[in-house]
């Protein structure tokens, strides 16, 4: 009888390449509808697309246990950043209770000009990056104190968070701590620092690009009133505790990242550092008090309703919006995967490139596509890492030229999709619409068609294959 009912079972249903795009293309559809032209938030059209996709996914012959467990799947891939959003957000809060963004803001008024300001953010975030090797924690730190400057400078708020961005995804894209990085010359079984090399020919030309193209947007910035700037930092001293001591919890992130010891934790002993010394400094503050700013974020109660509105954010609760919006995205990218929607595209795409260019933008279109459809930075760099490696080997092709392209198209990519973890994170720490950062995030965009061209200049070897 157990080998009757076996014989029975009908086999779940392959997906051809036609009918993978048609799918593609719907779902796109009712995402780019209801968030673009409705100006939805993401998470209601990524519901819809999940549900409608499973009902399909059912009528074409899935059981509904594979149905969950593509969900399930998908939403494994996403507890790491899950709870890097969750720590990211009690981190926000208690920096801002200890006093560590407030002095970075305050000092960043003394030092930066209005016409250098977007140049200097967009280095210092680069630079903030590479030391530490995480985007998320230079977007969370330095970003909010920046997008608080930039606020007061009456500078667009769109333009400093795509500065703030493409600093900070820039910075991570080459530094040797970097999560991605090192997932991406794992991919390919590279060493990290041959994979560095050779994002090097790619990146410094597009952070170049952007140095310039920040210095002249700049220097259209229009004169400010340095009245509104001293205001601020006068309410900012009066408000906070405003000292070189306040930035220790900067100085502990980059030692532990320098040490590599893993996000989670470093988020977690960085809030309660903070919050340790936010109490040192007002010792009457009870435990009560801080476990609050920890679940609801830190209320500012100063005199300038400026303030109030900058350095008021933070906590657990503020990303559990968030959350939601990653737990649809991750659960439509498990259904994707599991009904081998992306595998099938991916296989075509991988048995018909014949030359080097062919195969840099195939591999690069599959990266934006796992970006634009799964919104995961790992399985970005992943999915068409496992898939292509053994194109580039068959062409004879180094894998660091497959690496690059991973770091490029893939990792870096996911900064400029809003439904994206990145997207979805920046917006959240940097309070702001997606789709009013993305026009002035270059360096995403300038590194990606940088891959290309280059991959498009590579020659294939005659002969033997390379790794």
């Amino acid at each position: 009888m157990h080998h009757l009912k076996k014989a029975t079972d009908k086999p779940e249903p392959v997906f051809s390449f036609g009918e993978s795009i048609a799918v593609l293309v719907v779902i796109l559809c009712i995402l780019g509808y209801l968030i673009i032209c409705q100006k939805q938030e993401p998470q209601a059209p990524l519901f819809i697309a999940f549900t409608v996709l499973a009902v399909y996914g059912r009528l074409r012959g899935f059981k509904w246990s594979t149905v969950m467990n593509g969900m399930r799947e998908g939403l494994r891939a996403g507890v790491d950043p899950l709870v890097i959003f969750l720590s990211i957000g009690v981190l926000i809060a208690t920096w801002i209770f200890s006093g560590t963004i407030p002095t970075i803001m305050y000092f960043g008024f003394k030092i930066i000009s209005v016409q250098f300001f977007l140049p200097t953010v967009f280095i210092v975030c680069t630079l903030v990056g590479v030391a530490c090797g995480s985007s998320f924690t230079t977007v969370s730190t330095m970003g909010i104190a920046f997008i608080g400057i930039g606020a007061t400078l009456k500078i667009n708020p769109g333009l400093t968070a795509g500065v703030i961005v493409s600093g900070a995804f820039c910075g991570s894209n080459i530094s040797p701590l970097s999560g991605t990085t090192n997932l991406a010359a794992s991919v390919g079984e590279i060493s990290i620092y041959e994979h560095i090399k050779s994002l090097m020919m790619t990146d410094i030309p597009a952070w170049v690009l952007c140095v310039i193209a920040y210095t002249i947007l700049g220097l259209n910035s229009k004169k400010v009133s340095l009245t509104a700037v001293h205001q601020m930092m006068h309410g900012l001293a009066n408000g906070f505790w405003i000292s070189g001591w306040a930035l220790l919890p900067v100085v502990l992130l980059i030692v532990l990242a320098i040490l590599q010891v893993p996000a989670i934790p470093s988020l977690g002993l960085g809030s309660l550092f903070a919050a340790f010394l936010g109490w040192v400094h007002a010792p009457t503050t009870s435990i009560t008090a801080i476990t609050k700013t920890i679940m609801m974020g830190y209320v500012a109660h100063t005199n300038s309703k400026t303030i109030n509105t900058l350095l008021s954010k933070g906590g657990i609760a503020s990303m559990l919006t968030s959350l939601a919006l990653i737990v649809f995205a991750l659960a439509l990218g498990g259904l994707l995967i599991k009904f081998h929607i992306i595998g099938a595209i991916i296989d075509h795409l991988s048995g018909i490139v014949k030359t080097p260019g062919r195969l840099t933008l195939a591999t690069a279109v599959t990266c934006i596509g796992v970006n634009l459809m799964v919104g995961e930075h790992y399985l970005a760099i992943i999915l068409p890492g496992q898939s292509f490696r053994h194109a580039f080997d068959r062409l004879g092709l180094k894998r660091k030229y497959l690496t690059r392209i991973l770091n490029d198209a893939g990792a870096a990519i996911n900064a400029v999709v809003p439904w994206s973890v990145s997207g979805v994170f920046i917006a959240g720490a940097l309070e702001i619409n997606p789709l009013k950062f993305i026009p002035w995030a270059f360096f995403p965009f300038l590194v990606t068609i940088l891959t290309i061209i280059m991959g498009a200049l590579i020659k294939a070897p005659h002969g033997a294959q390379q790794k």
